[in-house]
């Protein structure tokens, strides 16, 4: 087992950084992992290629420890979005979301139903974004095949219950986009039937990593739309279209980017290493030093402080006359951070250290002392 300090060392970005909620800078081992493998295909010595294919299974058995899913209900995926775009555009009925998801849910929902005219988006209303099973078990119909929802909400910093959600909706797909939540979150994936989510946050594996992984009531009910000739229970078929496979790998259409696999797979290896439950401890204890920073200058906090309803999220939300000023001494002080809308959002992993919350209570002395 890795301590979490062990964990936290290998972050590399400079202090200042609470943003991994957009983009989490690559972990030391998964840059050592990707100067490896681009080493590798530099000198594409005898038999090495090859050898590389090895980090579909790899990545798949990596997923599969950190969900529950066997690795076979698991395909690797280049992003969060694709892997939503193949599960809408495989149902059929109506899906229940709130029109507040990240866009990536919404516009899957929508396309979908555009494109094919089989599946419908049915809007959920929210309390203020968050999205409860209560709300859900209201707003049931008979029609409804699926509901969908984030793990994390990306601007409230929200964490849905999703075996109380599961609880309320019965044999009803379930579609789960857990990037917000993935890798630091210690969640019941298993209760959900279609679980996506992508490396470049808090996995800190960079773009173009992700995965989609199905229960076996998914893979009965979703059609595989976009398959392509990587999605079938053969090594290779020229001459014949063969017919989808039964199972995730049916949800690919090409051949994989090998080198993003080996990374998403160093970030998940070091995380199933010291353990979620460690990480988001040490993410919880982070999160409330910043919670009383924004206390001690009296800035507003419009995300959850209760420990069971948050992840690594802190959204603020200064009086809209004074959200500039903030926003500019954040900057002025080198904290990273996402503006959006009337509130600013910090993202706190488990390797934040002393030094940037000094730089945070440094830029909110700023903002206090023009007021």
């Amino acid at each position: 087992m890795t301590t979490v300090e062990e964990f936290a060392a290998g972050f590399r970005e400079e202090p200042g950084y609470l943003d991994y909620g957009r983009v989490g800078p690559l972990s030391a081992s998964v840059l050592a992992e990707a100067t490896g493998q681009n080493e590798i295909l530099a000198k594409a010595r005898f038999g090495s290629v090859e050898g590389m294919r090895r980090e579909d299974q790899r990545v798949r058995d990596a997923v599969a420890t950190l969900t529950g899913f066997a690795s076979d209900q698991v395909v690797f995926q280049p992003n969060t979005s694709t892997g939503l775009m193949h599960a809408m555009f495989g149902m059929t009925g109506d899906v229940l979301l709130s029109a507040g998801e990240f866009p990536s849910l919404t516009f899957a929902a929508v396309r979908a139903s555009q494109a094919l005219h089989v599946v419908t988006p049915t809007w959920l209303e929210t309390d203020h974004g968050r999205v409860t099973p209560g709300q859900i078990k209201e707003q049931l119909t008979p029609g409804i095949a699926a509901v969908a929802v984030s793990l994390v909400d990306s601007r409230t910093g929200y964490l849905t219950d999703i075996d109380g959600i599961r609880q309320v909706i019965g044999d009803r797909l379930l579609i789960l986009d857990a990037i917000q939540g993935f890798g630091v979150v210690d969640a019941p994936y298993e209760v959900a039937d279609v679980v996506v989510a992508g490396g470049q946050k808090w996995v800190r594996a960079g773009w173009g990593t992700g995965f989609l992984a199905l229960s076996e009531r998914a893979l009965d009910h979703l059609t595989p739309v976009f398959s392509g000739f990587t999605g079938i229970d053969v090594d290779e078929s020229w001459d014949t279209v063969v017919d989808p496979s039964h199972a995730a790998k049916a949800f690919s259409v090409s051949n994989p980017d090998l080198i993003a696999q080996a990374r998403f797979s160093a970030g998940l290896e070091e995380i199933a290493a010291v353990g979620v439950p460690a990480i988001n401890a040490a993410i919880a204890d982070r999160v409330e030093s910043v919670l009383d920073i924004a206390d001690e200058f009296a800035i507003p906090v419009g995300s959850s402080r209760s420990s069971d309803e948050r992840a690594g999220i802190v959204v603020l939300e200064p009086q809209p006359e004074q959200l500039t000023v903030l926003a500019a001494s954040l900057f002025n002080h080198g904290v990273t951070a996402t503006g959006r809308g009337q509130s600013i959002r910090l993202s706190i992993h488990a390797g934040t250290g002393e030094e940037t919350l000094d730089m945070l209570r440094a830029a909110f002395t700023s903002y206090a002392s023009a007021y």
